[in-house]
Parts: C-alpha cells; structure tokens; sequence
C-alpha cells in the first residue's frame, strides 16, 4: 500500500496527466469534450483546484478546531489524493496566473509545465527524501549520544584502573 505522501504523488501525477490530456482534446476538436462556461464566460480548471485545495483546508481547519488527536490513515490518504488533485488542476494553469491572460497553448505555457515540475520535485521530497532530509539529524544524534555515553563509560573503566 502506498505511503500517504505516495498517495499524493500518484495523485498529482494522475491528475495532471489527465487534464492535460482532456485539455489537448478539447483544444484539438477531438472527442465529445468542451470548455465548461457559465454565462459566456470559460471557466477554467483551476477554479476547480481551487475549490479543492480549500476543501481540503477547511477540513483540516475543522480538524484541528475540533481538537481530532489524529487523522484515520483512510482519511490522510483522501486528504492527499484531494491536495494533490486541487494542486495540479491550479498548477497546470499557472502561466494563467503570472500573465493575468490566457497562454495555456502559447510559449509562456511553458511557465505551467515548470511550476508542475518544481511541485513535483517537493512531492518527491516528501516521497523519497524523508531518509536523506533526516540522514544527517540522525548522524548528528548519534554523535551526541556517544559523546554523551562516553563519559560515563570512562567512569566505569577509571575505578578499574585505579583511579578516581
């Protein structure tokens, strides 16, 4: 079974795949797929990641106001795969954001691809890294420990050799 943040992973990963993929047969005229409007005006797939990421937020603001001591495995992994689905929907429309204008198929679309990239780097971190990130907190809490260990092991020998 995957690791919750496996889960997110997969679930961005998954997610962005897809949208790109819808987004492309839209674009194309391929398939029975269309923009999604209200009242003439596009509504793009980003307002869907928003909603997301403040779903997913204001169930953990619950969480945390409620005073939930912890978070049914179950319920991690939801919390991740929604997260992670809000965040490739918003993210995939990043360039939208930067240039206030549309350039989803132009050459700073390409700022959307970077920004997936970037988060997916951070995804990886938390997926992979946690053994490298924690490496050297554990080497340096060994050391402490035998530095403290060392003392006292010196304590035990001294007597024996006729010291104090």
């Amino acid at each position: 079974m995957l690791s919750t943040s496996g889960v997110a992973a997969v679930g961005f990963a998954t997610t962005f795949g897809a949208v790109r993929a819808l987004t492309y047969s839209i674009h194309a005229g391929i398939g029975p797929f269309h923009d999604v409007s209200a009242g003439g005006t596009h509504i793009h797939h980003m307002v869907w990641g928003i909603f997301l990421l403040l779903a997913v937020g204001y169930l953990r603001f619950l969480q945390d106001c409620l005073g939930a001591s912890s978070t049914p495995a179950w319920l991690a992994r939801f919390m991740a795969a929604a997260y992670a689905a809000g965040a490739a929907l918003t993210l995939d429309e990043f360039a939208l954001w930067l240039n206030m204008r549309d350039v989803y198929w132009q050459l700073e679309g390409w700022e959307s691809i970077s920004a997936v990239l970037i988060f997916a780097g951070l995804l990886s971190v938390g997926m992979w890294g946690r053994r490298l990130a924690w490496a050297p907190a554990r080497t340096s809490m060994q050391r402490q420990g035998d530095a403290l260990r060392l003392p006292r092991a010196a304590d035990r020998v001294a007597p024996a050799l006729g010291g104090h």
